[in-house]
């Protein structure tokens, strides 16, 4: 819920680690993550609000009303943008050493290159005049591989879906070139290949199934919900989907 200038929130069993992260954000002067203000008299975490367009209202009703974060990374260089500011977020976090019990969604103690975001899609970035200014929902934060979170940006972005999907809300003109999207989202990553990434998208795709629905099975939402409404099964479609049209992300694949 948005007050004013501020964003209150229903926080996590885990939230105390994403709030010493952002207050680490904060510390180092990295610009595009909310501030953490505090708790209100109601128990909810109190954020600041970065203005801007974002929200998934596109991909949560399948039409183009509402789908504007899509849009941004159709173009190529909305595409390099995002990809840009995955990895600035990536370097500004990089030295940030959390307490070694830290308990996140993915359990405690958990250890990795950095901390990932772990939800990174265009849904989740604020975007002003065509340029990211913003990342938000840090609920799923958590210790991880880079190509974790590439992978992620990179389901959604390339995209790993029909052309039909793509064309039908995801606000493509035409049936993406999905191996030059690849391309160039690494390159402005600053990765020196992109062998192997679709193995990461296969592997991210699974992991993000089995969090949410080891969230769903504490009663924590909205992941209950959404497994109540068929979320694994969609989820094992995604990446059947993936698995059998691996051509597509291939150089010069059509």
């Amino acid at each position: 819920m948005r007050v004013g200038d501020t964003v209150r929130r229903t926080p996590y069993p885990w939230q105390s680690a994403i709030h010493a992260l952002l207050l680490h954000l904060e510390s180092v002067g990295y610009p595009h993550s909310p501030r953490f203000l505090g708790m209100d008299e109601q128990g909810r975490e109190v954020l600041t609000y970065i203005d801007g367009v974002c929200g998934g209202d596109g991909y949560l009703d399948g039409i183009v009303r509402g789908a504007e974060p899509w849009a941004m990374v159709v173009p190529e260089e909305g595409l390099r943008r995002m990809a840009r500011f995955l990895r600035d977020y990536h370097d500004a976090v990089e030295d940030y050493r959390p307490n070694p019990g830290s308990a996140w969604a993915g359990g405690q103690g958990l250890t990795g290159e950095v901390i990932c975001h772990n939800d990174p899609g265009p849904w989740n970035i604020v975007w002003r005049d065509g340029f990211p200014v913003g990342i938000i929902d840090w609920d799923l934060a958590a210790p991880g591989r880079r190509l974790h979170d590439v992978a992620y940006a990179l389901e959604w972005v390339a995209p790993f879906c029909s052309d039909e999907e793509c064309l039908r809300w995801r606000r493509f003109e035409h049936p993406p070139d999905r191996s030059a999207r690849i391309e160039v989202f690494a390159e402005a990553y600053g990765l020196s290949t992109t062998a192997g990434l679709v193995d990461e998208v296969i592997e991210q795709q699974m992991a993000t199934l089995e969090l949410a629905l080891g969230m769903a099975d504490v009663g924590l939402e909205p992941q209950a919900t959404w497994a109540a409404e068929g979320m694994r099964d969609s989820s094992e479609q995604r990446i059947e989907w993936t698995r059998s049209n691996r051509h597509l992300f291939a150089a010069g694949g059509t």
